[in-house]
This record gives C-alpha cells, sequence and structure tokens, in this order.
C-alpha cells in the first residue's frame, strides 16, 4: 500500500522547510520515558521508519525507536561502539524489520551537541544518507531541537509534526524494554494512538451533533417570526370587523339607555294608534344588533371576509328603524340627562359603557356592598358579565 500523508497530526513549530519531518506518537512517548534515565548519563536512541518523495517533496517518518545500550558523550565528544551498534542491529531485525535506520537521538542535561564535531563525526559514519535526521532533547527542560542532513550538513529544521496511528511494532518494544528504562511491571503501554483516533471522532461527532442543534434552532426561529407575522396580519386583517362589532355595541347601549319618560311617550303613541311598524322598541334593538354581531362570529367561524358588511348593514337597519322621539338636538340632550338621573334614582340602572358591579354599587350606594345583592336581584352568576345598556334591578 501506498504511503499517505497521516491525517490525524500535531504541528510542533514552525514546518516550513524540507524534508517533512513525520514523528510516530509512540515514538515520541518512548523519547520522553528516556529523559528519567538521561539525568545521571546522556542516553542515544536509534530512530528507524522510511525516508521517501511523497507528492514532490522530501518526507522522513519516524516509527521506530532503539535505545543506544552502550553510548558515550563527554565535552562534545560521542562514542558508539561496534558491540552496540551490532546489538543494535539485531534488535532492528527483531522488531522492526520492515523498516530503514533514518536517524539518531541524544537526550542530555545541557546544551544541544548538534554542532558539536562528535556529532558531525557519528552522523557522517552511521548516517550519511540525504535527509537523515538528528534529535537532541533536553533531559530537564521541555526543548528540542531537530536536524536534517542536507547537502553534507546537519541543517536545523523549524518544527516537526506528531502523527497517530497504529504501531503494534512500537508498542511491543516499549514493554519489552519497560524494565530496562525503569517503568514498573504494573504499568501498561496505553494505546494512545486508538485513543486519540476515538477522541478525534468523538468531537467530530460532538461538532456534527451541535450544528444540527443550530440548525433545528434556527428553523425553529424562523418558524415563530412566520407565526408572529401571520397573527399580525390577521389581526389587523379583522381590525375592521372588531370595530364594527363596537359600533354595534353602542349602537345598542344608546337604544336601550332611554329614560322611562321616553318609553312611556312609546307606550302612548301606540295607544293613539301607531302600529307594531312604526317605531322600533328597546326589545326590538336589542334583537337587530345581537343578529348582527351573531352574524359577524358565523362569518368569521366560516373564515367569510364579507360579516363585517353583514354586520354593518344590520347596524344600520337597527340605526335606521330606531324612531326620532325629539324634536331637536337640544330635546335629545335633555333626555339624555333625565335617562341617567332616573337611572340611578329608579328602581333600576342601565349599564353605561365602562360600568363594572363595583362601579354602580360605588354610584348609587356610596361603597361596594351591594355587589352580590345586584348579582343575586338579577341572577347573575359572574359579576364581569354585564353589557352596555342593559337593566340591572337595584336592591
Amino acid at each position: 500500500m501506498e504511503r499517505e500523508f497521516p491525517k490525524n497530526v500535531k504541528q510542533i513549530g514552525n514546518v516550513c522547510d524540507e524534508p517533512k519531518i513525520y514523528v510516530e506518537d509512540y515514538v515520541d512517548t518512548y523519547l520522553n520515558q528516556l529523559k528519567e534515565k538521561a539525568k545521571s548519563a546522556p542516553v542515544g536512541a536509534v530512530l528507524t521508519g522510511e525516508i521517501l518523495k511523497l507528492d514532490g517533496q522530501d518526507v522522513v517518518y519516524v516509527a521506530g525507536a532503539l535505545k543506544l545500550c552502550e553510548m558515550e558523550a563527554a565535552g562534545g565528544d560521542v562514542k558508539i561502539s561496534g558491540e552496540a551498534w551490532d546489538k543494535l542491529e539485531e534488535e532492528k531485525q527483531r522488531f522492526f524489520s520492515g523498516q530503514e535506520i533514518v536517524g539518531w537521538c541524544i537526550i542530555e542535561e545541557g546544551q544541544p551537541a548538534g554542532l558539536s564535531k562528535g556529532v558531525k563525526r557519528i552522523h557522517e559514519k552511521r548516517f550519511r544518507r540525504e535527509n537523515t535526521v538528528f534529535v537532541w532533547r533536553d533531559a530537564v527542560l521541555d526543548e528540542e531541537a531537530f536536524y536534517a542532513n542536507k547537502f553534507g550538513e546537519l541543517m536545523q529544521m523549524g518544527g516537526h509534526y506528531i502523527f497517530y496511528e497504529k504501531n503494534p511494532s512500537m508498542q511491543n518494544y516499549m514493554i519489552n524494554m519497560r524494565k530496562k528504562i525503569g517503568v514498573t511491571p504494573s504499568e501498561m503501554v496505553e494505546d494512545r494512538a486508538a485513543k486519540n483516533f476515538r477522541s478525534a471522532v468523538k468531537e467530530k461527532m460532538e461538532y456534527k451533533e451541535q450544528k444540527q442543534s443550530a440548525r433545528f434552532a434556527y428553523v425553529v426561529s424562523v418558524a415563530l417570526v412566520v407565526v408572529v407575522l401571520v397573527i399580525g396580519i390577521s389581526t389587523i386583517n379583522n381590525y375592521d370587523k372588531m370595530e364594527a362589532v363596537q359600533n354595534s355595541l353602542e349602537a345598542l347601549s344608546q337604544t336601550v339607555s332611554r329614560p322611562a319618560a321616553q318609553e312611556a311617550d312609546a307606550e302612548r303613541q301606540e295607544e293613539d294608534g301607531l302600529g307594531e311598524g312604526d317605531a322600533l322598541t328597546s326589545p326590538d334593538a336589542v334583537e337587530t344588533v345581537s343578529k348582527a354581531v351573531t352574524a359577524k362570529e358565523d362569518a368569521d367561524d366560516r373564515g367569510e371576509d364579507s360579516s363585517g358588511d353583514s354586520a354593518k348593514k344590520n347596524e344600520s337597519e337597527a340605526e335606521v328603524n330606531i324612531p326620532d322621539t325629539t324634536d331637536s338636538q337640544g330635546g335629545q340632550q335633555a333626555e339624555g340627562a333625565d335617562a341617567e338621573s332616573a337611572s340611578s334614582e329608579g328602581n333600576y340602572y342601565v349599564v353605561q359603557k365602562g360600568d363594572t358591579l363595583d362601579k354602580i354599587s360605588i354610584k348609587i350606594y356610596g361603597n361596594r356592598d351591594s355587589v352580590d345583592a345586584i348579582c343575586r336581584m338579577n341572577g347573575l352568576t359572574d359579576g364581569n358579565l354585564i353589557i352596555i345598556g342593559q337593566k340591572l334591578m337595584l336592591p
């Protein structure tokens, strides 16, 4: 299978030049474990993996690390014995037989030895291939430096990548060497590549769920805005109908609030020979306007737009048939004043616009104590259900 660029990576430093160096996470973990051993004496390791060209770029994959059991580093000089190198070749064949040596590493306390003569001599002897790498790490501080063999010189690189994938070879080697590097047998090497992969998948799933939730919330918000607009438009369209009903109720209140004297005149007119169709009495006006209101409600239930016209028509009919029993505007005002006086002084009260039982009780008796008595006298179960022009018997 042809090698591809890793997808699950973490960038360290500024990776702007070649070769692009990719260090597998298990290798990075193992080199960090060697730091404890390097506090007493410098520790070396040989790096294995691949050096290749990928999409026209020079790439170094570091997928394994073998500890140099016998290495001496002092005063800038580095020595690796032949026996130590032979032993390392055997371990490479045992654990990383399918890989090649791509570089080496020194872990020590102090300044980097990347430019020392000893490091250059070892690199020219053992790692002379183009793009092989040398890594220096501090045993105490979290500092490191990467170098690559370019044009016969070790040149420092700006950064590298840590990548995550299944690496059973390095995992087996770490388990085999755990006693030698000071790790207790109870410590197990965690499958960090699998764990990091699962974490990445989980983060992607959470992001997808959050995105779906945000999209759903947006759709719901748009729907609510549309509903509010529809309700507002319906309210505006029904305003004329509501105004027609209000006018009908006002006409009703004006009709049924005639004083007792006007009713007496109507009775006398009837006795003097007026027929039933000559004048519209108060009950007839109530019935006419009630029909207009009922027609309006029925039309609203059917969704008809002509209900307002029907209500206005019934209202007009009611207003046309209301008799004019006065000769002038001044007479009408006088009769209105008499009606208000009669309604508050007699045994009944005609409900005016804005009246409640509390206001009526205060207006007639000066307090609210007579509300229950008014309800009982008129058979009211709900004191709020009174209409303009309604006659209330007074206790």
